[in-house]
């Protein structure tokens, strides 16, 4: 079972909150030795309520480890048994954990990260706006940028400057959108996950002077 399996299990039939994360009963899930803590991705210290970091997950529905690779078993499992997902995600002052985004797929800007789902849904909720996706975009000064590709509703006159005003009104100013690029369809595989290294090859080939 690899960790985007595990996630289905525990996700399925949960709610979702306005913030584009998903939330679900931390400690509490289908069997009782279940658990879950947040830690940070770089030290593995737990963190606090209410601050990201990565997910760890424990219990009996964790799997052992790969059979004959002890090193791939030490990469996603610590030694006390909690396996390292590789999603980002906090724990609330109520107990209730929510999943933000994949590490790997964070937006590294300056010393702050940027999770492209977050982004997603504000973009997704411009009435506008039929489809949209973010991804990274090197910057020599800063690392990278946030870039949305957008799809716009059929008829709509919506423009870039108008998109990236609507997001700056609602973010902090270090997850603000560079640069918009139109595209009729958001590229999928057929689960219906963005495939965003694709729109990474149509950003870099895309002529940009100035983000």
């Amino acid at each position: 079972m690899n960790n985007e399996g595990i996630w289905d299990d525990r996700i399925n039939g949960e709610s979702v909150r306005n913030s584009g994360s998903r939330r679900m009963q931390s400690g509490r899930s289908h069997r009782k030795a279940d658990e879950a803590i947040i830690v940070d991705p770089e030290t593995s210290i737990p963190q606090p309520p209410t601050k990201p970091g990565e997910i760890w997950l424990r219990g009996s529905f964790i799997m052992k480890g790969y059979v004959g690779d002890e090193e791939a078993t030490a990469a996603i499992l610590d030694r006390e048994g909690w396996l390292r997902t590789g999603d980002l995600g906090y724990i609330d002052r109520e107990g209730f954990l929510f999943y933000v985004d994949r590490i790997k797929e964070l937006i590294k800007y300056k010393g702050y990260q940027v999770a492209p789902a977050e982004l997603e849904h504000q973009l997704h909720s411009h009435p506008d706006i039929v489809d949209a996706a973010v991804v990274p975009y090197p910057d020599e000064r800063v690392g990278q940028v946030p870039v949305a590709f957008v799809v716009r509703k059929h008829g709509s006159t919506i423009d870039e400057s108008e998109i990236k005003e609507f997001i700056a009104k609602q973010v902090a100013p270090y997850k603000k959108i560079r640069r918009v690029i139109f595209i009729s369809s958001i590229p999928r595989n057929s689960p219906g996950k963005v495939l965003r290294k694709d729109l990474i090859k149509l950003a870099l080939s895309t002529a940009i002077s100035k983000l």
